[in-house]
């Protein structure tokens, strides 16, 4: 084990299924062992083998990246509520990665995530896409005063006008806090692609760090959580 978090999770596809742990430092690197193979990428549907491709037999592969399984993993996400303690609940997520198309891409990649939290599941709805919207609809969900204490709801994060991943990609801005407040749009003096090359560091939605701040009524780009 390298010291990293560890995730509890199952991989499985047609040549059967398996227990296994993710390790996260909860930026841009995920890794595992599937069958006595490493695997590493920077998202669940970018895990890709280290020591090159593994026997066809074992696996199946597109652009190097698992596909035609299922990743399922636990992660430890906190709740906040005025007044009490922060919980811990743990979220629990399913992908689904399809099989191969000509074109390079996938016939299918589903995404499932449901929050257990005091003895309750939340979310659960499936093919959302991508943790934003997936964390999003969970955050509706919750009892009101109940509020997500992640990256996902921080004061100092947004996501680049160009687009974003599955999961990641998502840029932290808390050592120019004072400029991101001023962020008005895309372009321009005050627009975020002015202060993307100032940025942090990329997380994944899920991850938080000592410097967590709820998001208020400036949203930023992206705008406001939910």
């Amino acid at each position: 084990m390298s010291g990293l978090p560890a995730w509890p999770g199952r991989y499985t596809d047609r040549y059967g299924s398996q227990e296994l742990v993710f390790e996260s430092d909860g930026r841009e690197l995920i890794r595992t062992t599937i069958r006595g193979v490493p695997f590493e990428g920077e998202a669940m549907d970018a895990l890709g083998a280290l020591a090159g491709e593994p026997p066809e037999k074992m696996f199946r592969l597109a652009d190097g990246h698992l596909c035609s399984c299922l990743l399922e993993w636990d992660v430890p996400l906190t709740v906040g509520t005025p007044g009490r303690p922060p919980r811990t609940g743990v979220l629990h997520c399913a992908l689904r990665l399809g099989d191969p198309v000509p074109s390079g891409a996938l016939d299918e990649e589903s995404l499932t995530v449901t929050l257990r939290l005091d003895g309750r599941a939340y979310g659960g709805g499936e093919n959302l896409g991508d943790f934003e919207t997936a964390l999003y609809d969970i955050q509706r969900r919750l009892p009101p005063g109940d509020r997500l204490r992640a990256c996902i709801a921080c004061a100092w994060s947004d996501y680049s006008p160009a687009g974003r991943p599955m999961m990641g990609g998502l840029a932290c801005f808390r050592d120019v806090r004072d400029r991101y407040r001023r962020v008005d749009g895309k372009h321009g003096p005050l627009g975020i692609f002015a202060l993307w090359p100032q940025l942090t560091e990329f997380v994944q939605e899920t991850y938080l760090c000592g410097e967590f701040e709820p998001r208020g009524a400036h949203g930023g780009y992206r705008g406001s959580f939910p």
